[in-house]
């Protein structure tokens, strides 16, 4: 962050590997685990929080290159803002094609998945692909919390 290093916690998640398990809520206070989304291909795109820039556009672009993923994809936007602010983010934003799912109780996906930013207790700018089979298949950490993510990389490994 402006050219300062930060330091992430958590278990790096390597690609071959079983994606790890978290546990996140939705929007409606549920709980949502990785394993109740086997069975479908997930793009899981993390990032500091929505009320910002670059995660406002990030979120905003899986939302529309929606169509290029095959229909049992799930496109997942995991973030520590609170499932409130995440509704109405999605409600004035009109993102309806991404789930929003916060990991502001516990930073489970974050732990699990090594972004925690420990000082900020923030999710570092990440994107996963976990396949049918539960398996991690793609990772991209973006190194730049101002960076974008390579949106052409995802749309590809996701192919």
């Amino acid at each position: 962050m402006h050219d300062n290093p930060l330091t992430l916690v958590g278990t790096e998640a390597k690609v071959g590997d079983s994606a790890p398990e978290f546990e996140v809520i939705d929007n409606n206070l549920n709980p949502v685990k990785r394993s109740a989304l086997k069975g479908k291909a997930c793009c899981i795109s993390s990032l500091p929080s929505l009320d910002t820039p670059v995660c406002d556009m990030q979120t905003r672009c899986f939302n529309q290159e929606v169509s290029c993923f095959s229909p049992d994809t799930e496109i997942l936007t995991i973030s520590m803002d609170l499932p409130f602010a995440q509704k109405q983010w999605c409600g004035v934003a009109g993102v309806d094609n991404v789930t929003t799912l916060s990991d502001h109780r516990e930073a489970s996906f974050g732990k699990a998945y090594g972004v925690l930013i420990n000082k900020l207790r923030q999710l570092a700018r990440a994107v996963f692909i976990v396949d049918r089979d539960g398996f991690l298949q793609y990772q991209q950490l973006v190194h730049g919390v101002a960076e974008e993510p390579d949106y052409a990389a995802v749309i590809e490994a996701l192919k």
